[in-house]
């Protein structure tokens, strides 16, 4: 099921203000597991992370920053 644009719009409202946070938080706790890992490997970390959380939200953040679609030119 696809969804609209306008909850698109909000999911990835609610991905970013509440999801964003805790994965970061969590992600912070994951590297800090380990005992203070060198400067590169704790930056590979975190930019793997940083790239893992997005791929499978990619559908929703998908042309939020254009025009709706949907919406007629007259209003």
């Amino acid at each position: 099921m696809e969804l609209s644009y306008k909850s698109r719009r909000r999911w990835s409202l609610v991905v970013l203000l509440i999801g964003l946070p805790l994965y970061i938080v969590a992600a912070v706790t994951v590297v800090n597991w380990f005992d203070r890992p060198g400067f590169l490997t704790e930056l590979v970390i975190y930019v793997g992370l940083g790239i893992f959380w997005v791929l499978p939200l990619r559908a929703v953040f998908r042309g939020i920053g254009k025009a709706d679609p949907e919406k007629d030119g007259a209003e």
